[in-house]
């Protein structure tokens, strides 16, 4: 088989960018320690009034600007309903199911993902306009599904 000097060119191209992309990708992933986030934490969801701190769901304040959101979703509805934070506030939310696949979507912003019973899901956002902001479920979990929302009153 005879390759052209042009195919040759080309080929040894493309190999050496593939080269360059792999090396790039391994040294931000090891070198850097880049790695997809992990929220290994996990509960009972048969008896999460009894483990911390889903026991006691709600908004607790960590610092001036920074909120911790603990979350239940059940059957068509969101422990607690509705939270109130300050403009410009950094919530750090930790969600879980005590019954079905469920999801927590926030529209306009960064924040959905699905909660799954017995992980416990994270994500964080900084609300920096007022309003208020609705919370869905945009996974199927009963004939009840299309009730379960919360409400995020920023002021």
């Amino acid at each position: 088989m005879h390759l052209h000097r042009y195919e040759k060119i080309w080929l040894a191209f493309g190999i050496g960018s593939l080269l360059v992309f792999l090396a790039v990708l391994g040294v931000s992933a090891f070198a850097y320690g880049q790695q997809p986030p992990s929220h290994m934490a996990t509960v009972d969801p048969q008896n999460l009034s009894n483990e911390a701190p889903f026991n006691e769901p709600g908004l607790r304040q960590i610092n001036d600007t920074t909120y911790q959101a603990t979350i239940i979703a059940m059957a068509f509805a969101y422990v607690p309903n509705k939270i109130e934070v300050p403009v410009g506030s950094t919530v750090r939310f930790q969600v879980t199911s005590s019954d079905v696949v469920h999801s927590f979507t926030i529209p306009g912003t960064n924040v959905n993902f699905m909660v799954t019973p017995g992980h416990v899901n994270m994500a964080e956002h900084t609300f920096t306009e007022p309003g208020t902001y609705l919370v869905l479920c945009n996974e199927y979990c009963g004939t009840g599904h299309h009730y379960m929302q919360m409400t995020i009153e920023v002021k």
